[in-house]
């Protein structure tokens, strides 16, 4: 059912595909979708298109959709298009002709985008305080194994020492990073777009800064086709965001599944975290890094599912950016479970001690030993050759208990103040508190 429709409506095979997966990600939408509303009939009162008695009454209903919503107690209808169409019936059938002024000065346009936005920003939120408690944990652990050396590869082959220290704070700044790429995508989902309409503006004199400020945004877009085309700009931004933050975790993910296993036996995780065989009882298997390995290569991949579905767009509304939803939505949960994940595993790692005593990794201290010449006055060139034809003649006998790394960031020196000094910038900067205070406001 679609409330805006003319006389004449669609056959139900078309309206059937047009809607698609929309009501089951509208949903989803449902609590922005009212935030908006309010917002705008606030907005709608201050320049007379709705007496102070009418928001009052819209206010109200909203609110009580809001929280009903919270409980669970909202769905949308069969029949019944979009939640923008929900929650106006609703308003319409509980509060009678009030509920249809709502609508003025706004398309489902631009309806859709500020619910999208708000969603984004909420969603934002979540994986950022999810990256940051990951990354204090990586760091807790960094400095819990500090000492505790592992190998490090190059083109998966021995290369140096290594510690588990240098791994898990690797891991830490990397999500330090990773969020400087999602302030990007947040930045453009804190933009209003509310009052563009269709795209081209409206003949009613709407305040778009009042409903900026009310819905807590950092700015709007200010011309009303550039907002209408941030539709798909901010998806695919938020996308390559989630793509960068998935491959941290898939790398991590990879190591965690080969340090698992039998022929290393760095790491492992109690029985209950792991999983067997049907036939092989000595099996403990890493699916929960496996299925992130995965999972984070999907979330990779949604980049290019993007730009592809952007691909040839003019200026303007095209039902194309529909499936952007399908997509996204998924991604955004997935790596959100991701995150959760990898933290609740990573509380129960068990670590090797004495990896490197074992002869077999003794090659391993080779630069060490050619620098402790170097340190002696011999040239390098000479140092390293002789090194070289040492390991080739069987006489390579070095001190494995011995290393003297000292520079920042290296394995005796690990910077971990400074890497939780920047995680804490990183997350700083979104700065969610003005948006608490904004729905605050709102809903009071």
């Amino acid at each position: 059912m679609k409330i805006w429709q003319k006389a004449t409506g669609s056959k139900k095979e078309v309206e059937s595909f047009t809607i698609g997966r929309d009501p089951e990600f509208d949903s989803i939408l449902a609590p922005f979708d009212v935030l908006g509303s309010m917002a705008h009939a606030a907005m709608l009162q201050k320049i007379g298109l709705l007496t102070e008695e009418e928001n009052t009454t819209l206010q109200q209903g909203l609110k009580e959709i809001y929280f009903e919503i919270e409980k669970g107690k909202f769905k949308i209808e069969a029949g019944v298009e979009d939640v923008h169409s929900q929650v106006e019936f609703l308003l319409t059938e509980r509060y009678g002709d009030v509920g249809k002024k709502l609508h003025s000065g706004r398309s489902r346009n631009d309806q859709v985008l500020v619910d999208l936005k708000l969603y984004y920003r909420a969603a934002i939120r979540d994986l950022v305080e999810a990256s940051a408690e990951l990354s204090e944990l990586l760091l807790s652990l960094s400095k819990k194994h500090q000492s505790d050396l592992m190998p490090g590869y190059t083109h998966t082959q021995l290369a140096m020492p290594s510690s588990f220290g240098l791994w898990f704070s690797s891991f830490a700044e990397g999500i330090s990073e990773d969020l400087s790429l999602m302030k990007a995508a947040f930045d453009l989902c804190n933009k209003n777009p509310l009052g563009s309409a269709a795209g081209y503006g409206s003949s009613f004199p709407l305040d778009r800064t009042m409903t900026s400020e009310l819905l807590g945004f950092a700015d709007l877009h200010h011309n009303v086709i550039n907002a209408q085309n941030s539709r798909g700009k901010t998806e695919r931004t938020l996308a390559f965001a989630m793509a960068g933050m998935a491959g941290t975790l898939n790398r991590m993910a990879d190591d965690v599944c080969i340090f698992m296993n039998q022929h290393f036996g760095f790491i492992s995780f109690p029985d209950d975290l792991t999983t067997g065989s049907s036939i092989m009882p000595h099996k403990k298997n890493p699916d929960v890094f496996e299925l992130i390995r995965a999972k984070t290569n999907q979330i990779q991949a949604v980049p290019n599912t993007v730009s592809l579905l952007l691909t040839n767009s003019t200026t303007g509304y095209h039902r194309d950016l529909q499936l952007l939803k399908e997509e996204i939505f998924p991604a955004i949960a997935s790596l959100q479970s991701c995150l959760e994940m990898t933290t609740f595993m990573l509380k129960s790692i068990k670590v090797q001690s004495g990896i490197l005593k074992d002869e077999f990794y003794k090659h391993l201290f080779s630069v060490e030993v050619v620098n402790d010449l170097v340190l002696k006055g011999m040239p390098f060139r000479d140092a390293y050759k002789k090194v070289g034809l040492d390991i080739e003649k069987g006489d390579f006998s070095p001190d494995q208990n011995s290393l003297n790394h000292v520079h920042e960031g290296s394995i005796g020196n690990l910077n971990l103040t400074e890497i939780q000094e920047k995680n804490e910038k990183a997350v700083a900067q979104f700065n969610f508190e003005k948006i608490d205070e904004a729905y605050k406001k709102l809903l009071s």
